[in-house]
């Protein structure tokens, strides 16, 4: 019990969504959580198709993952960093339970 609530909780959404990133089929379209591609936007929104680009990524396909959102390389930089981070300082996010 004591672990669990030491552990980042954000640690284990970064490397969930990596690697259901990573198992998914990337050349299908899939449900998104963005309101403006639910509300029929997705041309216009700005961040729609990162997570398949970082998906194409994943499956080493490179000129997909380019076409799909130039920004997927330099998010998946970013989300991998952000991961190294948490591993490395993962000691510093102990949960206090006690009152001083």
């Amino acid at each position: 019990m004591k672990y669990i609530k030491s552990f980042p909780l954000e640690l284990f959404f970064w490397v969930a969504a990596l690697v259901l990133l990573g198992t998914a089929n990337s050349h299908e379209h899939h449900f998104t959580l963005c309101p403006l591609a639910n509300l029929g936007f997705e041309d216009w929104c700005p961040g729609c198709g990162i997570g398949r680009s970082i998906s194409h990524i994943l499956h080493g396909e490179f000129t997909e993952s380019f076409s799909e959102h130039w920004f997927g390389f330099p998010a998946l930089l970013i989300i991998v960093y952000r991961i190294y981070t948490l591993i490395k300082n993962k000691n510093k996010f102990k949960i206090s339970t006690t009152n001083t």
